[in-house]
């Protein structure tokens, strides 16, 4: 894998509960912010109008994963058959998303709860599934957290932080 250019979406992977996302055609990380808006009334010496701003602030945080892969009948990784169980139990699961190579020095890395599972199997067509995830917590690594991650892994394979 080469360390410049453009960033092949194949060398970025997705562990979930200890094996990579088995068949995986895609995998998204979403990062939600949760915000707050507040209206003030300008001072009493402020032009007419000068109110129509307002100010917002982040009141929380979340990520949510959603990973989608062709079912497989000699899956060695993670795929539908082994996340299925790991629904069926109901709980939290260890994520890491990470550059191919650098599952020691993920760029993301927490606890996620399992929110849904689905399969799609058309007639004459592959079956395929796809999961959605959202955290459980903070995450341990994810980009901006204090001696996280923020680009992912670089040449040495140590974090890269801006």
């Amino acid at each position: 894998m080469a360390d410049s250019g453009y960033i092949n979406g194949s060398d970025l992977l997705l562990m979930a509960g200890g094996k990579a996302v088995g068949h995986c055609t895609s995998h998204t990380l979403t990062f939600n912010s949760e915000t707050k808006e507040r209206a003030v009334k300008p001072v009493a010496s402020a032009a007419k109008g000068s109110g129509l701003w307002k100010g917002k602030g982040v009141t929380g945080l979340s990520m949510s994963i959603s990973a989608e892969g062709l079912r497989f009948y000699d899956e060695t990784e993670n795929g539908y058959e082994q996340i299925a169980p790991l629904w069926g139990k109901g709980e939290s699961i260890e994520v890491l998303a990470f550059k191919r190579g650098g599952d020691k020095s993920p760029y993301v890395k927490g606890l996620f709860i399992i929110d849904s599972l689905e399969e799609t199997s058309p007639a004459q067509d592959d079956s395929t599934y796809s999961v959605s995830l959202s955290n459980a917590g903070e995450p341990e690594v994810y980009p901006g957290k204090a001696g996280g991650a923020t680009q992912g892994a670089g040449e040495s394979g140590k974090q890269v932080s801006k």
